[in-house]
């Protein structure tokens, strides 16, 4: 064959290939709602758990008036009328073990920092053993993106619990970390400001020095129209906080309350020049909890149930596939390398070992 016709057919395979349509996706917002259970997130209210009354202080009368139908869509709807109404329908969600959807934890510990160092770092590191293990040694995606001179600067994290400055290694990250007892700017005098470092302070904390999730939220959405991060890392910890108490009330109020935040924060981003039709919410959980009226307090090793979770994805280059069924498993440290592919980087360049990003999953194809 001449060299004239090898160069028509090559020429020829090159007009077929499809080139990648590049991401409208420039903003990343990823939210914990700490501890919560795929159980409450498919299912909603637990009719065990809703009926102990030593679970609840709440009337039962009024808490099934707020949590229950005895129709599973309506009641799940109920509870996280967000995920329900906008993200399972515009975006996914994956982990509803019943439907043969998996989403697992990879580290043998289930539970917090074991957790968030997975989903930040790509990778378990089994030296994690404590919720005081102390700073994190292992760079994370949020730092890693930080050091790109596109994003310098535009990388945040903001939580409720104060251990985020270890996990996130703050000395040698830079990153902005707002969270417990600096969740507050201590700066800001005006009366606004003056205003949540009074509630900060007289606050009643279930676990000091953490702040409330409704004070999150409330500091998270000002500091959005201020400085415009294009990656924000957000933690709400209430949900876990109540189910160590054995308040399954209150875990259901943190619950539909975090629903209500997010769906809050997506209408604040979608009027926002900034962000409209440019950015994805990815929306999960640290790690599970036990099974049955008494496990579900807990969580670790010795709570089977724990190590299981659950995703939700919402953004312009997410395909509506909704509530994800029979599906391959997924694990929870794909979600550092997701977070950098939706802002256009290559975390696995920097660190081979992280496990590969979530966008095989989320183009429906195996």
């Amino acid at each position: 064959m001449s060299l004239r016709a090898l160069l028509v057919i090559a020429m020829s395979l090159v007009a077929t290939v499809t080139v990648a349509e590049p991401l409208k996706t420039r903003n990343v917002i990823f939210v914990v709602s700490d501890g919560l259970r795929w159980q409450e997130i498919f299912n909603g209210a637990d009719s065990v758990l809703l009926n102990d009354k030593d679970a609840n202080w709440t009337e039962n009368a009024e808490l099934k008036a707020r949590y229950w139908d005895e129709d599973l869509q309506k009641r799940r709807a109920k509870l996280m009328p967000f995920l329900w109404g906008t993200m399972a329908k515009e975006g996914q969600v994956f982990g509803n073990r019943t439907k043969g959807s998996l989403a697992t934890v990879t580290n043998d510990q289930w539970f917090s920092f074991p957790g968030y160092n997975e989903m930040s770092s790509g990778v378990a590191d089994p030296k994690i053993r404590s919720n005081q293990y102390g700073v994190n040694p292992n760079v994370t995606v949020y730092e890693w993106l930080n050091n790109l001179p596109e994003l310098k600067g535009k990388v945040q994290i903001f939580g409720t619990w104060d251990t985020f400055h270890q996990i996130f290694n703050e000395e040698r990250s830079h990153l902005t970390i707002r969270a417990g007892r600096n969740l507050v700017d201590a700066k800001d005098k005006s009366p606004r400001g003056e205003l949540l470092r009074e509630l900060y302070e007289t606050q009643v904390a279930m676990e000091d020095p953490d702040p409330t999730d409704a004070m999150l939220h409330i500091v998270v959405r000002d500091h959005l129209t201020k400085t415009h991060p294009r990656v924000l890392f957000i933690g709400y910890g209430d949900t876990d906080n109540y189910a160590h108490m054995k308040r399954y009330d209150g875990l259901l109020d943190a619950a539909h309350h975090v629903d209500a935040f997010i769906g809050e924060l997506w209408r604040q981003l979608q009027s926002m020049p900034e962000y409209k039709g440019t950015t994805t919410l990815i929306f999960t959980a640290d790690h599970g909890r036990g099974r049955g009226r008494h496990d579900w307090i807990d969580h670790g090793v010795k709570q089977p149930g724990s190590d299981e979770i659950w995703v939700g994805v919402l953004g312009p280059d997410t395909p509506a596939l909704g509530e994800r069924e029979n599906v391959a498993p997924i694990t929870q440290a794909q979600l550092a390398a997701t977070v950098a592919a939706f802002v256009g980087q290559d975390f696995r360049a920097f660190k081979p070992e992280a496990a590969p990003s979530l966008f095989e999953a989320l183009s429906g194809h195996h």
